[in-house]
C-alpha cells in the first residue's frame, strides 16, 4: 500500500513557514526526475502504478508548499489544528466589520462602474492579505501557535476569496467597456 510522505520530508525541507521557493523548486524537479512515470514505461504495471502514485504526490506536495495560504493551512492540519473552514467561521469582530465595509465598497463600486474604486479596493484587499501572512508566519515558525496560525488562515481564505471577487468585477467592467467600442 502506499502511504504518501509528509510534504516536507519529500522535499528534504525543514516544516515551516518561511520555505526557500528556490530550494523547493530544486527539490520538486529533483523528486519528478527520479518518479516521473516516463521512467517507469517499460516497467512493470505495478512499477507504474507507484510511479504515477510517487509523482502525483510530488505534484500536489509542490502545489501546496508553493501557495502561502495552502502551506499555512498544511502546517495547521499537520500539527493537529485542522482549519474546519465550512464548520468554523467565527472571525473576530473587528475582522467582521471590515468585511462588512469592503463588500458594501464592492457593491458601491459595482453599481457606479468605477474601476479606481474597484482598484483601490484591491489594494486594501492586498495589503490585508500580506499582514495576515506576515501574522500567521510569526504563529507558525516564531509563536508555535497553530491554532491561532489557523484561525488567520480562515480569515486570508475570505480575503483571497474576496480578492478574487474584485478581479472579476474589474475584468467584467473591462469587457463591458471594450464590447461598447
Amino acid at each position: 500500500m502506499f502511504v504518501p510522505p509528509d510534504h516536507f520530508e519529500l522535499f528534504n525541507l525543514p516544516p515551516r513557514f518561511a520555505v526557500d521557493e528556490a530550494a523547493l523548486d530544486r527539490a520538486y524537479r529533483s523528486v519528478q526526475a527520479k518518479v516521473h512515470p516516463d521512467r517507469f514505461a517499460a516497467g512493470s504495471a505495478v512499477e507504474n502504478r507507484i510511479a504515477m502514485q510517487w509523482a502525483t504526490q510530488a505534484n500536489e506536495a509542490y502545489r501546496t508548499l508553493r501557495s502561502p495560504l495552502r502551506r499555512a493551512a498544511y502546517l495547521c492540519e499537520r500539527a493537529g489544528v485542522p482549519i474546519d473552514a465550512e464548520s468554523n467561521t467565527a472571525m473576530p469582530a473587528r475582522f467582521l466589520m471590515q468585511q462588512l465595509q469592503w463588500r458594501e465598497s464592492l457593491d458601491d463600486a459595482r453599481a457606479s462602474r468605477n474601476p479606481a474604486s474597484l482598484q483601490a479596493l484591491d489594494d486594501k484587499a492586498m495589503s490585508e492579505r500580506e499582514r495576515l501572512l506576515d501574522e500567521i508566519a510569526q504563529a507558525l515558525d516564531v509563536a508555535l501557535d497553530p491554532a491561532h496560525a489557523a484561525s488567520l488562515v480562515r480569515q486570508l481564505m475570505f480575503v483571497e476569496k474576496f480578492s478574487t471577487e474584485i478581479r472579476s468585477a474589474l475584468e467584467a467592467l473591462r469587457d463591458n467597456q471594450t464590447s461598447l467600442r
